[in-house]
């Protein structure tokens, strides 16, 4: 387990032999430490990590990082400049660690501490479907290891290292989803994180506004696979053009997933259950399987065919891969609830891009009955922004009898939905919520389906706080 002396020998090279104490886990918020957890008091625009140190050792911290002078009351080891080997000192808790920068201080720790262990780092990125993938994968993988794997959205140069913190010695797998927001971020994890195996999801137009393209995206992901060593492996989506050109970026071997026989896993014969599921053929080295799992929506064999990518990458049988895919809770931004009449809500109202979207549409389009589709802006497209609007909106006058609209970009959706040939007396638009849900309130029936999707911003899912039946 992860000690005090193992975090002073990581920033300061010097392991003392009085500094056996445990640390539990590490965290930045202070509501969220356990008895003996590490706080890093990291400032930021609106709140002080600093601020909250009383609370911290209140709820039972043991040590804290921190970057600028605090209530002399607590005891501090300063190590700006380094610790002495042969000084006596006395390592109570709590007890503040003085850093010239307490992130800085939170990934030099993560680094050395991944390198102590002996374990197999899955690393995962893309533009749609990192956390899906994430949580299928651990389920595949944790049949037979012991895996972590980053918890919620802990994926950035923040939340990765606090995620390797949580590895004990017993782990022997990891499954880290890795955010991108600026060139070199993922390389800087991957830095940390040391992975063996590389899965890449596909290059959208999320994050474009930032990004500046899909090019710029695309060498941004490309790190991942840059950074695996040549023992390792990357697993590459033989459907996305961007993604299968990332071949030429590796000096990992190569393993292709998609739904073309070219791939080295393939699938075929999907077919859509609803609710129930999917259905479909998996191809690999001449074998056929015919299986099902409780994934909902046809784009989710993509998920699927990465998780077993990395079983097989990994040395497990079609039995134990089946049985984590059997098992899989990944579904977990898509919700399904019902109203007080019956009528289906399908809330998949995190986030939004033009690709989940798209997926999204084509699950409303598996189920019965009327389909509804509300559907708000995307944001942080970029130059994608009106071709993106304008995909979805194709798409949902093929799909759905009624669209409702929210936001200013949606407009874009409900003139490509007319233009589409969607009857314009079938398209609502509106610019705040409460209109939605008076609306779905006045005209649903129990034999409707509704997709509500928009992004995160737009904070969609109060409409479908407002309808869903309460236990």
């Amino acid at each position: 387990m992860l000690t005090l002396a193992d975090l002073l020998e990581a920033l300061t090279t010097v392991r003392p032999a009085n500094a056996a104490a445990v640390v539990t886990e590490a965290v930045i918020d202070s509501r969220q430490v356990i008895p003996g957890s590490l706080f890093v008091a990291t400032p930021g625009e609106k709140v002080d990590g600093h601020d909250y140190l009383t609370d911290a050792f209140k709820r039972g911290a043991s040590f804290a990082l921190i970057q600028r002078d605090v209530d002399a009351s607590f005891p501090t080891l300063d190590l700006r400049n380094g610790l002495s080997a042969t000084s006596p000192l006395t390592f109570d808790s709590p007890l503040c660690l003085r850093v010239d920068n307490a992130v800085s201080a939170l990934q030099q720790i993560a680094r050395f501490w991944r390198r102590k262990l002996n374990l197999r780092v899955i690393g995962i990125t893309g533009s749609v479907g990192k956390s899906t993938t994430k949580e299928t994968i651990a389920e595949v993988l944790g049949v037979r290891y012991r895996t972590l794997k980053n918890p919620g959205n802990l994926n950035n140069e923040i939340g990765l290292p606090l995620t390797i913190l949580r590895l004990g010695i017993g782990y022997e797998r990891a499954v880290l989803e890795m955010g991108f927001y600026v060139p070199g971020e993922i390389a800087f994890l991957c830095d940390i994180a040391q992975p063996q195996i590389g899965v890449i999801s596909n290059i959208g137009t999320v994050h474009a506004e930032r990004a500046g393209s899909q090019e710029n995206i695309f060498l941004g992901k490309s790190e991942l696979v840059q950074s695996l060593p040549a023992t390792g492996v990357a697993i590459l989506n033989f459907d996305d053009p961007w993604v299968r050109k990332m071949e030429e970026k590796t000096k990992a071997r190569v393993f292709f997933y998609g739904l073309s026989p070219e791939a080295d896993l393939w699938a075929d014969q999907i077919e859509g259950l609803g609710l129930d599921g999917i259905r479909f053929r998996l191809h690999y080295k001449g074998e056929i399987l015919h299986t099902r799992v409780p994934m909902i929506g046809r784009h989710s064999i993509h998920t699927v065919l990465r998780a077993a990518s990395v079983g097989l990458n990994d040395g497990l049988s079609w039995q134990v891969i089946i049985e984590g895919l059997s098992h899989s809770n990944a579904q977990l931004r898509l919700v399904a609830v019902r109203t007080t009449i019956g009528a289906l809500i399908l809330d998949d109202t995190y986030n939004a891009s033009p690709e989940s979207m798209l997926a999204a549409l084509n699950l409303l389009d598996e189920l019965d009955g009327r389909k509804i589709a509300v559907l708000g802006d995307m944001l942080e497209l970029g130059p994608y922004e009106r071709q993106g609007h304008e995909m979805v909106g194709m798409r949902s006058a093929q799909v759905a009898k009624v669209l409702l609209t929210l936001g200013p970009r949606a407009h874009m959706i409900a003139e490509a939905a007319k233009r589409a040939g969607m009857k314009a007396a079938n398209i609502f638009e509106f610019e705040t919520p409460k209109p939605i849900v008076d609306w779905l309130n006045k005209n649903l029936t129990s034999n409707d389906a509704v997709l509500i999707k928009g992004s995160h911003g737009l904070r969609m899912d109060r409409i479908t706080a407002a309808l869903e039946v309460r236990s």
